[in-house]
């Protein structure tokens, strides 16, 4: 059920999809890997949408050149934990949710304990062995995964279902050198967006998610392309998934 507030908040929401859509929304339950330049956008929108309960981890602390892209965090945090930071401002945002903010690394011992019973995974890391980790937990969780990247004007993201698309591993079997990468902040605004919004279509079961597909976002020539990506039958990752739950849903 749903306060005055909350129909009067989620209106013009509820036009598109109903109730029923929100109830859903309000129901689910988001892991979102990151409080950074990505997991600022991702977290915000899905905040703002009225996703019931979203968790989000991270161990690092504001710091000025965080400032430029992180728009979860003020110049007023510099030197807070970015959980404490974020979870202040996702509840100011929105406080008839529930935001679990996890200050701790995310790791092979606790990964899968942290994930917990969500219905997805957001990647919204910078590193690819812990994007890599995560894809794990969610081929093991046959959850979701919303993959984003970025590197100064240029982005990528797409959905990974575990068992019927190429998980991350199939599409990048190799990790890129690690890096202190450029960034400017519209950039993980706009991968961002795109990565919750992809969260969004997922949980009402509406529209055509970015599976099979690598969205390709250049950002100094304002252009996008889309690549197509298929699973790896030799994949160490999930080469041996036949059965899923979402496939069993659409049986």
């Amino acid at each position: 059920m749903f306060s005055e507030r909350e129909l009067e908040r989620y209106k013009r929401q509820v036009m598109l999809f109903g109730e029923e859509g929100q109830e859903r929304l309000k129901k689910a339950h988001i892991f979102v890997a990151g409080a950074g330049g990505l997991g600022s956008p991702i977290s915000i929108y899905l905040a703002v949408a009225g996703v019931g309960t979203i968790t989000i981890v991270d161990m690092d602390v504001v710091d000025q050149t965080n400032l430029n892209r992180q728009i979860l965090h003020f110049d007023r945090d510099v030197g807070r934990k970015k959980t404490a930071s974020a979870e202040e401002k996702l509840r100011e945002l929105n406080p008839d949710i529930t935001i679990n903010a996890i200050d701790v690394k995310i790791e092979e011992s606790n990964a899968a304990k942290l994930v917990g019973n969500a219905d997805g995974i957001v990647d919204a890391m910078d590193n690819y062995p812990t994007r890599y980790l995560l894809n794990d937990v969610a081929i093991t969780k046959e959850i979701p995964l919303f993959h984003g990247g970025i590197r100064g004007f240029y982005g990528q993201a797409t959905t990974i279902i575990p068992g019927i698309t190429p998980c991350l591993k199939c599409i990048f079997p190799r990790a890129p050198p690690k890096e202190v990468f450029p960034v400017v902040g519209v950039t993980p605004g706009i991968i961002g967006t795109i990565q919750a919004n992809e969260v969004i279509k997922y949980l009402l079961g509406s529209g055509e998610l970015l599976t099979n597909r690598l969205f390709i976002w250049d950002g100094m020539e304002t252009h996008a392309e889309e690549l197509c990506v298929e699973r790896n039958p030799s994949c160490k990752a999930c080469s041996g998934m036949t059965t899923t739950k979402q496939a069993r849903k659409k049986k």
